[in-house]
């Protein structure tokens, strides 16, 4: 087990190894309109990006042409090797490449005091521990930076039968991991609903609030079964053998398959932005 800065959790780093591919494939790109929202806030485009827990890199790649430098930051060694992979087939259609990934932890960031104009979490903040990152935050932005996490509720919209169905077969994979698993192997996961009060808390921000928007996708079956298997939880019973939730699952894919009817439909994804201003 490698060393990490005090206040990580391997367990938490770890969930997402082995499954790249597959989150890769079926989560959705952060969209535009975080471009938009941020650099409103800030004012001018920005020359230094960090996008803290990057995972494959869904959040890192839309700043491209919207900002001077981009670095993805990612500890999981499976996640961050996607994204350099992708980044690698992107050189070779793109000049002037400006998106690096790097390893690194939230509250340990291997950049000079203020030296972001915009630092984000892409569905990432609340893996990291809160206290000690909003301090690192507060060290590495500028002065009139801006920090946002944000995340997409699940599931997107389909029929409400389905939507139950995932959001049941989530709280039974956790719920089997929290009987199941050993307890120092198990994830940390903080409460998304104390994102805004953890940056208000900090005392490191001038600014801060909460900003929700929508962004519709097209999607089929096949990706909205991927999408529900591509969540951690599940995930960790598959890795670790558990048949607990065969059924379940067989039985969700039944009820997508069923309201798709091998139809491509729009769904929406909503996504709460929570954001403060140094």
């Amino acid at each position: 087990m490698r060393n990490i800065p005090e206040g990580n959790r391997q367990s938490n780093v770890e969930r997402f190894s082995g499954f790249e591919d597959t989150y890769d494939r079926y989560r959705p790109s952060a969209p535009y309109e975080v471009v938009h929202i941020l650099t409103d806030y800030l004012r001018y485009k920005p020359a230094l990006v960090l996008d803290i827990g990057c995972g494959t890199g869904l959040s890192t790649f839309i700043w491209y042409d919207n900002a001077e430098q981009v670095v993805g930051i990612e500890p999981n060694d499976d996640m961050r090797g996607k994204a350099e992979t992708k980044l690698s087939s992107f050189m070779n259609e793109q000049r002037d490449v400006k998106i690096r990934f790097m390893s690194g932890y939230s509250n340990r960031l291997e950049f000079p005091d203020e030296s972001a104009d915009l630092i984000t979490c892409s569905q990432s903040f609340h893996w990291m521990e809160p206290v000690s990152t909003l301090a690192e935050v507060s060290r590495v932005l500028k002065p009139g930076g801006v920090f946002a996490a944000y995340d997409c509720d699940w599931p997107p919209t389909a029929s409400w039968q389905v939507e139950k169905a995932y959001a049941l077969l989530l709280d039974n994979a956790d719920n089997l991991l929290s009987e199941r698993q050993n307890k120092q192997d198990q994830a940390l996961k903080y409460d998304k609903k104390s994102h805004l009060i953890n940056i208000l808390q900090s005392g490191a921000f001038q600014y801060a609030r909460e900003i929700v928007f929508h962004n519709s996708e097209f999607c089929d079956g096949e990706r909205y079964i991927g999408l529900a298997l591509s969540q951690g939880g599940i995930q960790t019973v598959m890795k670790l053998g558990l048949t607990e939730l065969d059924e379940e699952i067989e039985h969700f894919k039944a009820l997508v398959m069923g309201h798709f009817q091998e139809r491509t439909l729009e769904v929406l994804f909503s996504y709460r932005m929570r954001i403060g201003v140094k």
